[in-house]
This record gives structure tokens, C-alpha cells and sequence, in this order.
């Protein structure tokens, strides 16, 4: 890797990082900043300037490109690819940083910006690796990098789901795919499906001196929360795999968030609405958890009476007044599948032999945070392993950074993946 030119493109690309902020609606991501900068890097070697780099700028949405990089190889039957790095970042708030977060700041070892270990450091790697392999002679294996837009928040048909649905990553399939989206130069063989749910009580407005005329709905809420956990846990406890894939937790479903309208101190509010998610490892199936917590809800709905009160004045239903509470769930429109990688891949193995050799061991790891897109490859037949270059502990985060030294590593652990696997 060659330090000065991967430092000098990952400068380029956090000076472009306020723009590639994914919130919406609040802040919509201009991938083609960013798409530019990498674009001019890989231009002296592409195949419109004589060189041996086919290079795709693939946009579905303005101003929100996703790139295609392409190194032909001498052995139609060996083909990697490198995907998953991508070209928007999470919203960074200057005022909680010790340093702009838009602007790369180098302080020895470290290079401080959003984005320089989620995910503007990979693409910079990348860039940086595919501009010097296609100045070496020919390898018998094709090279494939695809970095993509929108991976942050949910933008359909933005990003790799509408390279999927456009046929673009078909050839893909022909060997290993790498994504290289997570952290800590250790292989990542599985991650969590996340599933975003909102479950709303229905009480009744009253006075709350006079509770007995009314349904809290935030007591209602919190006691139905409690029975559909309970029930949760026990239809999906951990499963014997997740020690095998070395996963830190099981399977879990938590409320985040809770609101109520606005009102008096002195009333019960009419509804409450807890939101949270459900992180599943790849060892159980979305469809399956989620009719089961829609018949969760059910049995509540029809069994008001069986649900735990607080107090002698607290109930969800009202016979005399006529009116009785109700629990409606709705699911979040964002949802994820987990992966399980195939730990018998030759990739894997090319993966684990290159980061022990590079790095001293392999410790391979599981986490329920989650990926867009890997399981449905998986599930098309993609071979898809997992690895990254950054620091777990700066994903995310206030004055986030990577090191100069890991990705120098990171280079040296793909040329050795793209060795064995030549």
C-alpha cells in the first residue's frame, strides 16, 4: 500500500463526508461526491486510458452512484470479488467531537474523520489495491470491487439492492465474494438479521384521579412488552450453533424507544407506542419470529384479563364504559437478514491462513449487528465471507479513526487472499 497516495484519497473523501451523512429524510447521502474521487484514482488505469481496469459508474438514483471495478484474469474459472464497502457514512455532530469530523485529521498512527473506519477507508483501500494490480502482469484470477451507495439507512433500489435486481452482480457468483465492511482485521463469520417493531397500547384518556374510568396506556404497554419477551425468549433461545460461530450473544428482542402524545401529568394518555428490535442470529428465520410475535399480540388481545395490572385500580378493559384496550404491532420497513458464512470456503481458508500470517492468528467472530443484502446473496448462492479493516470500537462513534498500520496490513492480508485463490 502505497502510504502517502491511500492517505491523500481518504483526505479527499472525508473532505466529502458532511454530504455523504444517511438520515433521511433529514440528511440524504450524494454518493457522486465521493464517487468522483475514486473515479479520477482508478482513471490512469482504466480501459478508456489504455489501461486494464474496467471501471462501471451505475447510478439508479441522482446524485447516488455506486462503482463496478473489474481486472480481468487469464482463468475464466477463478473469480473474487471484493463488495460491501461503502460510500455514505452515519451523521456525525461536530459539537460532541474533539476534532471536525469532516475534515481528516492524521495525528501519528491514526486518522481521525466519520468514515475512515465505517467505510471511506476500505473504499480508499480498494481503490488504492485494484490501481496497483492492474499494473502488474496478469493474474489467472478476474478481480471484481463494488462499492456501493445507501448502506447506512434504507434506500431501495439505491445501492446493492438494485445491482442485485439489475443483474449487475450475477458474474459475481462465479467465486468468493469478500465484503469488507466490519472490523478489526479478524474474519467475521456471521451477523444478525434485525427486524424494527412498533407495538401500540390503546388505553383511555381520563383524569388520573379518577383511574378507575380510564386504560393506562403506558402501564398497558410495558406489561404487554413483558409477556411477548418472556414469550420470545422461550419459543427462540440460544441456539448450539451460535458457540460454534462464536457469537457473543443469542438472539434478542428489546424496546429502544417509547412515546406518548402530548398531555397533562394529571391524565392517562390515550395510547403509548414502544418501539425496539428483534436481532436474530442466522440460525432461525425472520418469517417464523415474526408470526410468532404477531400471535403473541393476538393472545394478549383476546386474554386481557390474564395480563398482570398495577394496582387496584388498573385494567385494560372497561365493560361498563364500553370500551376495551387493544395492542396493534406494525413492522419497521427496514429488515435484515443474518448470514452464517460457510466455514468450509476455500475463501475462508485463504482468509484465516492470510490474517494469521499477516497478523499472528486468526480469531474468527460473530456479531448481531447486521449487513443489508448478505443473507439473500447467500440464500441466491453467493459464497459470502466477511472481513474489515477498521476498529469495532470507533464504528459509529465520536471521533471515529483507523490506523495507517491496518490498512497497510489489510493490503498485505488481500494480496495474500488474491494469491491462495489464484
Amino acid at each position: 500500500l502505497d502510504e502517502a497516495v491511500y492517505v491523500e484519497l481518504l483526505g479527499k473523501l472525508i473532505g466529502e463526508a458532511e454530504k455523504l451523512q444517511n438520515n433521511p429524510p433529514d440528511l440524504v447521502p450524494q454518493e457522486n461526491l465521493a464517487c468522483q474521487h475514486v473515479l479520477a484514482a482508478l482513471a490512469p488505469q482504466s480501459k478508456e486510458n489504455g489501461g486494464r481496469l474496467e471501471v462501471q459508474h451505475i447510478v439508479y438514483t441522482e446524485g447516488r452512484g455506486n462503482i463496478m471495478i473489474k481486472l480481468e484474469g487469464s482463468d475464466p474459472s477463478k473469480v473474487l470479488s471484493f463488495v460491501g464497502s461503502h460510500l455514505d457514512v452515519v451523521p456525525a455532530n461536530p459539537e460532541t467531537w474533539e476534532r471536525p469530523p469532516f475534515e481528516m485529521i492524521r495525528e501519528g498512527d491514526n486518522l481521525y474523520g466519520r468514515g475512515t473506519t465505517d467505510c471511506l477507508g476500505h473504499v480508499a483501500l480498494i481503490t488504492c489495491l485494484f490501481v496497483k494490480l492492474a499494473q502488474l502482469p496478469q493474474l489467472p484470477v478476474t478481480l471484481n470491487a463494488v462499492f456501493i451507495a445507501s448502506e447506512e439507512a434504507a434506500g431501495p433500489g439505491v445501492g446493492v439492492d438494485g445491482l442485485m435486481a439489475d443483474g449487475k452482480l450475477a458474474a459475481l457468483k462465479e467465486g468468493p465474494v469478500v465484503w469488507v465492511d466490519c472490523a478489526d482485521s479478524q474474519p467475521c463469520i456471521g451477523t444478525a438479521g434485525s427486524i424494527v417493531w412498533h407495538l401500540e397500547a390503546v388505553g383511555r384518556l381520563f383524569h388520573s384521579g379518577l383511574p378507575h374510568k380510564g386504560i393506562n396506556s403506558i402501564e398497558f404497554a410495558s406489561e404487554a412488552i413483558k409477556v411477548i419477551q418472556n414469550r420470545f425468549y422461550r419459543d427462540f433461545p440460544g441456539h448450539p450453533q451460535e458457540k460454534v460461530y462464536n457469537f457473543a450473544t443469542p438472539s434478542t428482542m428489546k424496546p429502544t424507544q417509547i412515546s406518548v402524545p402530548k398531555g397533562g401529568i394529571n391524565q392517562l394518555p390515550p395510547t403509548c407506542t414502544i418501539s425496539g428490535d428483534i436481532r436474530l442470529t442466522p440460525f432461525y428465520e425472520n418469517a417464523k419470529v415474526k408470526a410468532a410475535v404477531e400471535s403473541y399480540v393476538k393472545d394478549i388481545n383476546e386474554n386481557l384479563g390474564q395480563l398482570d395490572t398495577r394496582g387496584p385500580c388498573s385494567k385494560y378493559d372497561l365493560p361498563d364504559l364500553g370500551f376495551t384496550g387493544k395492542l396493534n404491532l406494525e413492522w419497521g420497513a427496514h429488515e435484515l437478514g443474518g448470514i452464517a458464512c460457510k466455514l468450509d470456503s476455500p475463501a475462508y481458508s485463504a482468509i484465516c491462513k492470510a490474517v494469521e500470517k499477516v497478523k499472528g492468528e486468526a480469531k474468527p467472530y460473530s456479531i448481531c449487528g447486521s449487513l443489508p443484502l448478505v443473507g439473500d446473496m447467500q440464500a441466491e448462492g453467493f459464497d459470502i465471507q466477511l472481513i474489515g479493516f477498521g476498529l469495532s470500537s470507533a464504528y459509529h462513534a465520536d471521533n471515529e479513526y483507523c490506523k495507517v498500520s491496518d490498512m497497510k496490513d489489510a493490503a498485505k492480508i488481500l494480496c495474500d487472499v488474491i494469491a491462495q485463490l489464484s
